[in-house]
């Protein structure tokens, strides 16, 4: 599933995440969402989230379905 729709996203879900430093290479990092960060119902590039590990990035892939 992929992570465009908040709805689709809680706190202690297992993503795939994109963080800024990595857009251009597309390296993913995955962890379990301790917050999300972007207000929007939708956003096109994919929900922001802050992992529990401090990381913050948007959700590629939802894993934890």
């Amino acid at each position: 599933m992929d992570g465009q729709h908040r709805a689709n996203i809680q706190p202690g879900t297992e993503v795939d995440v994109v963080k800024k430093e990595d857009q251009r290479s597309g390296t993913i990092t995955t962890g379990v969402v301790k917050q999300i960060l972007t207000k929007s119902a939708f956003h096109p590039h994919g929900i922001k989230v802050r992992l529990t590990s401090g990381i913050v990035g948007r959700v590629k892939e939802i894993r934890g379905v």
